[in-house]
């Protein structure tokens, strides 16, 4: 990607300065992560409750829909579906319609972010094909259920956009805890813990 003269890091509160277009894992920290995810909102805050539903909450949503999906999942698949909106940390949460209207390079400068983290945290920067069509689809399941809960979609409408769920919500246990928008400090808790914990299961 050609670099121009302007600067292109940003400083994050761990003192590191992530090189946006060229991100490398050694600035990547999950301080700065779970900082980050836990203050950006989902459906541009056009949620209902007390509280933004961020997107730190919204990837533990996906892991755990994930692993009710996917009952054999592998801590390593486990990290990947919890870390799938890592970039946003530093891109922001910006929804499909305007994703889809940008063109350019956006998808480009995810796929580098996204790298660098998995690199990070000891997984390969691109995950399988398969496993990323299982986090996809988890992904749509959670877009559904925060999309009917918190967003103000009918089911019909939802279902046009994200697919029929694969369950009902009295099926998936821990719903009422994860759809209830979290504040800041529980969301970046959460995540950090959640991260922590799946690293350290990593086969050494």
């Amino acid at each position: 990607m050609a670099r121009g003269k302007e600067r292109a890091w940003q400083r994050m509160l761990s003192g590191r300065r992530l090189d946006i277009l060229d991100p490398s894992p050694l600035d990547v920290e999950l301080s700065d992560i779970a900082h980050g995810l836990a203050r950006v909102a989902r459906w541009n805050g056009q949620t209902i409750g007390d509280y933004p539903f961020t997107v730190a909450q919204h990837s533990i949503l996906v892991l755990e829909l994930f692993r009710a999906l996917n009952r054999e999942a592998e801590p390593r698949a486990l990290l990947y579906a919890v870390l799938h909106d890592a970039p946003e940390y530093v891109m922001g949460d910006i929804i499909s319609p305007f994703k889809a209207a940008m063109g350019g390079n956006y998808k480009e400068v995810e796929n580098r972010l996204l790298g660098a983290v998995y690199l990070r945290f000891s997984l390969p920067a691109v995950p399988p094909a398969a496993l990323q069509k299982l986090i996809k689809r988890a992904d749509r399941e959670a877009a559904f259920l925060e999309a009917t809960h918190l967003a103000g979609f009918e089911p019909e409408e939802a279902r046009r956009y994200f697919g029929e769920p694969s369950f009902p919500v009295f099926e998936f246990e821990p719903f009422e805890k994860l759809i209830r928008p979290w504040p800041t400090r529980e969301a970046y808790d959460r995540f950090v813990e959640i991260v922590e914990q799946l690293a350290a299961d990593l086969p050494r």
